[in-house]
């Protein structure tokens, strides 16, 4: 991109194998306004001769944290959803870093909770705009995006079919005060110190495993890893455990746990494609 003459020039186009044709899809970005009047983005993408008359099905992923942005980038595994009928999108709430640095102060420590508030704006615009409606809408997120999706899970249980929660950090308390583990007083600077009690309470606010309550909860895949030395086990495992105690609706909370793998996932060459499989068909056996 020559940023004189606006112009850009293509340099490389990966090549794709097999029947996949780029101009058999579009995408597109949005702004939706937050709780407190802030346009977040989304972005979009599926495939053109989808009929947009009707809800569709619609997979929203998110993340949130660390400054860490979300880009939009192609994915070979993802066409498999798009070609089922699904649509894509990302939500790129505060705690990420796409509209700058103040993006991601906005969306850590005590302005934390913009994160999940983000998302369920963005979630109930996409149902408003008719992309899809509650029985057909999902959210992903992993790791810091597991808190993301716990926390939503907590405030609005009711506006998603199906939530997927891959190595999530739920357990925000226990765990920051636990300084044993190697990376939580580095975590500080993110979260915030829980022997503060402000800090405390603003943790407290959003930490999915300490907010539950008896609910009607959507059908909820919760996958983690037995090496992961990240988010340990125990955290998704505990969290499980108290949403089915408090569930008082019929839908399900599944829990997977790899015995081999991190927090990262398992390793081998397509053993990350078993995984995506596996999380389409918990979405499309619910469709």
């Amino acid at each position: 991109y020559d940023f004189v003459s606006k112009e850009k020039t293509i340099i490389k186009v990966a090549e794709i194998k097999g029947s996949f044709n780029k101009d058999n899809y579009t995408s597109e970005r949005i702004f939706v306004k937050s709780h407190d009047g802030i346009d977040i983005p989304v972005s979009i993408v599926y495939k053109k001769d989808l009929d947009k008359s009707t809800p569709n099905p619609l997979l929203l992923y998110g993340y949130g944290s660390y400054g860490i942005s979300s880009d939009p980038y192609f994915s070979i595994s993802r066409l498999s959803l798009l070609n089922r009928g699904f649509i894509f999108a990302i939500a790129h709430v505060r705690g990420g870093e796409e509209k700058g640095r103040y993006w991601y102060e906005d969306g850590k420590l005590g302005k934390k909770i913009n994160s999940f508030k983000d998302f369920i704006s963005c979630a109930r615009e996409l149902v408003t705009a008719g992309y899809t409606n509650e029985d057909k809408l999902f959210s992903y997120g992993g790791s810091a995006g597991g808190l993301l999706m716990g926390g939503i899970i907590n405030m609005a249980p009711m506006l998603f079919k199906g939530v997927i929660a891959a190595v999530p950090f739920v357990d925000v308390l226990t765990t920051m005060f636990d300084e044993s583990i190697p990376l939580t007083t580095g975590e500080y600077d993110e979260w915030g110190n829980p022997n503060i009690e402000d800090d405390y309470n603003n943790m407290k606010e959003y930490s999915p495993y300490d907010n539950i309550e008896e609910s009607v909860f959507p059908n909820i895949l919760v996958t983690t890893g037995y090496n992961d030395s990240q988010v340990q086990y125990w955290e998704p495992a505990k969290w499980v455990s108290k949403m089915r105690d408090n569930n008082i609706g019929d839908n399900k909370i599944l829990f997977k746990t790899d015995l081999t793998s991190g927090h990262s996932g398992p390793s081998g060459r397509y053993a990350k494609y078993r995984e995506v499989a596996f999380d389409y068909a918990f979405m499309l056996s619910l469709i």
